[in-house]
């Protein structure tokens, strides 16, 4: 079963709602955040990104910016931008992207179905980052940025739903992006507990987006649970702030790979040895590079762009992760010929989110920032589900998930 409650949920004042709402925080660097936060003092990128109030050198591991953080937080609360609810509710988020629409629920999920597996990972998280969001929470002492989970879609919930959605919307707003967010309070104790015990039936969900949040909030509580003699179970730092949405509602796309030099291989013999593992064709433009179908790629080189496809025999199609995509990519050409091992932490490698199109792949090699540029196929939520039931781990940076969450519009403390 997936255990959910309600929460008093910390949020903005009606009117302010989209000018605190902001990009979460793992999407952008420091200085796109000071540039996206100028001239809005409501940005809560002033609480998730918080070293944009500090001298712009400073390390944004700093403790500084941890204080800044719950300073800013604390700042928001006590200027009535952002007020708590005084029941514990559940809310509705609806994310309207072009002519894509996803339905989530806003919720507190149960540290023990992290501890226990019953939230369900498929990467691994990186030290560093799990340190930072510990201190993030703990200097806040609040959950600032949900962590976006899925779960096989149920008609019952989705009926719940739907009913819900009929009704008047909290908040309601477009994005400078284009994306439109749409919030309903639930507050009715009839059905939230009918949502509750609904998902007491749901066997496991899923981490799709968030895995260092939900690391984080997990070592959180366990630090919490030890450090106080008095612990009942029943405490705030027993959960965390999770956005529940239905499997057959999310879009993942295309998470893209760039990549600084051939490894002292000249183009000739390069191609060649990709010949080897990979049928290549030279194409005229991006749009017939861009793969449509699983097993095909786009590679971009020397300002030309040119069609891969996996020949037979290189992968084993039965393994779910040894037929992904990355790992075709990453077993067949990064690590043997261009000389990648970990792909975590070389610093040859990047990674760009597909949102941002294949023109940018071409844009970062033909800059002389890059040599090369990969362009994959997107996995789908049916490939992850898979991967995280058979307690296995996707490569790096295989999923990207649009849209994205904002930060700020329902913040879970956790006094």
């Amino acid at each position: 079963m997936v255990k959910i409650k309600g929460l008093k949920g910390i949020r903005p004042r009606k009117e302010l709602a989209d000018k605190i709402a902001s990009r979460p925080y793992d999407v952008l660097n420091s200085a796109e955040a000071r540039l996206e936060a100028a001239g809005n003092p409501y940005s809560f990128l002033h609480v998730v990104k918080s070293e944009i109030d500090l001298p712009s050198d400073i390390n944004p591991y700093d403790e500084r910016v941890y204080q800044k953080a719950a300073e800013n937080l604390q700042a928001m609360r006590l200027k009535g931008w952002l007020i708590q609810d005084q029941q514990e509710c559940l809310y509705v988020y609806r994310q309207t992207m072009g002519d894509h629409e996803q339905y989530g629920l806003v919720v507190d999920a149960a540290v023990d179905d992290y501890l226990t597996g019953k939230i369900k990972i498929h990467e691994l998280t990186r030290e560093v980052k799990e340190k930072d969001r510990i201190r993030h929470v703990n200097y806040t002492n609040a959950n600032t940025g949900p962590v976006f989970l899925t779960y096989h879609a149920d008609n019952g919930i989705d009926e719940i739903v739907r009913k819900i959605v009929n009704t008047e919307p909290e908040y309601d707003f477009t994005a400078a992006d284009g994306v439109r967010h749409t919030l309903w309070v639930v507050d009715n104790d009839t059905t939230i507990a009918a949502i509750i015990r609904k998902f007491e039936r749901i066997p496991q969900s899923y981490v799709a987006d968030g895995h260092h949040r939900s690391k984080s909030a997990a070592m959180v509580g366990e630090m919490r649970r030890k450090a106080n003699p008095r612990h009942t179970g029943k405490e705030e730092y027993n959960w965390f702030l999770a956005v529940l949405f239905p499997h057959n509602q999310l879009k993942i796309i295309d998470y893209n790979r760039v990549v600084r030099n051939l490894n002292g291989l000249s183009e000739p013999e390069f191609l060649e040895k990709v010949a080897e593992k990979f049928a290549v064709t030279a194409v005229d433009n991006k749009e017939l590079a861009k793969p449509q179908t699983a097993n095909s790629f786009g590679m971009y080189l020397n300002r030309q762009w040119y069609r891969l496809q996996a020949k037979p025999g290189i992968f084993d199609p039965n393994d779910p992760v040894d037929s992904l995509d990355v790992s075709i990519l990453t077993k067949n050409i990064l690590q043997p010929i261009l000389g990648i091992g970990d792909l975590r932490t070389d610093e040859r490698i990047d990674f760009v989110g597909g949102i941002r199109g294949l023109g940018e792949l071409a844009k970062r090699v033909d800059s002389g920032e890059m040599a090369m540029a990969f362009a994959l196929y997107p996995v789908s939520v049916e490939q992850l589900m898979a991967i995280a039931d058979a307690g296995q781990i996707m490569p790096p940076k295989t999923t990207w998930f649009e849209p994205k969450l904002r930060s700020g519009l329902v913040i879970h403390s956790l006094e």
